[in-house]
């Protein structure tokens, strides 16, 4: 009977000895996360599988991490934006089913539930401007860049979303008048003395003019602090040159319509110039480097 009390004794020691290692280990982990509970300690395991299955490409497994993650611990902020990402993941831009839509929508909705709580979330601002940009809704991106730049006043890629989209907005316009007036995209401008417009149509055209052109202002403004900002923006010149395209089609007269072609030719060169100067240097980069 004494020596089955005894060996009570050392299991129940044994055990002490278990439950105490564990709640060390425990609270050694809590302390390392910086939590207070076993919920937020879960959370943080939960986000930890969520960054393994966003990096293995499956999204959809990571967005129910980051989910699970989110609902055990609401102050875990990264968790909410991480969800919203992995369900902008899973969109298809340019596929217009059902399905897609509501992905993006989802998304969406997502990002714009992080800002209600934090304002000044930077990814989510320029998560729902790439959404919109993608889902073709472009006053919606234009103005989701300008709330990214309200934020970064020097985040170039949004100066050169702002003067693409402007560009978009300006050239489909322009080519459908075109063709409703005759003339081929190839046809040589301006349009007000080239296209042999009738009174109805001089009056659309004019219609036209004051609609487009202050949006190819405000894309060449975008760009040129693109480039202010990265004096070898490349692609940002290619794009100045292509509004500069867009203004001469509307000129007034056939000086101001060669004026502005000629600009458009000169950021052309520069473009390439700079294109075949960064190659150059990235290739005595890369020997550089071997070497």
């Amino acid at each position: 009977m004494d020596i089955d009390k005894q060996k009570l004794i050392k299991i129940a020691g044994i055990v002490l000895i278990v439950v105490l290692v564990l709640v060390g280990g425990l609270l050694f982990l809590m302390q390392q996360y910086g939590v207070t509970s076993i919920a937020a300690l879960q959370a943080r395991n939960s986000l930890n599988k969520g960054v393994g299955a966003f990096s293995a490409g499956d999204f959809v497994r990571a967005g129910d991490y980051f989910e699970a993650a989110a609902d055990l611990d609401p102050e875990l902020k990264a968790a909410r934006v991480y969800s919203a990402y992995s369900v902008m993941m899973q969109y298809q831009p340019g596929a217009e089913y059902q399905e897609n839509i509501d992905i993006a929508n989802r998304a969406l909705d997502g990002f714009k539930a992080v800002l209600a709580d934090d304002p000044e979330n930077s990814t989510a601002l320029q998560s729902i401007a790439s959404l919109y940009f993608n889902m073709k809704k472009m006053d919606l991106a234009k103005e989701w860049h300008g709330k990214v730049l309200e934020l970064e006043p020097d985040r170039k890629e949004s100066h050169y979303t702002i003067g693409v989209i402007s560009w978009t907005q300006s050239y489909e316009p322009r080519l459908e008048f075109r063709a409703n007036v005759g003339m081929k995209q190839e046809d040589e401008g301006p349009i007000v003395l080239k296209g042999r417009l009738n009174r109805t149509q001089s009056e659309e055209y004019a219609g036209l003019s004051e609609e487009v052109m202050p949006t190819i202002d405000q894309g060449l403004a975008a760009l040129e602090k693109a480039i202010e900002i990265d004096p070898d923006y490349d692609d940002a010149m290619a794009y100045v040159n292509l509004l500069y395209r867009e203004k001469a089609d509307f000129a007034e007269s056939q000086e101001e319509h060669d004026e502005l072609l000629m600009q458009a030719d000169e950021w052309v060169q520069t473009a390439l110039d700079t294109r075949k100067r960064k190659a150059e240097e990235s290739t005595i980069e890369t020997f550089t480097t071997d070497e």
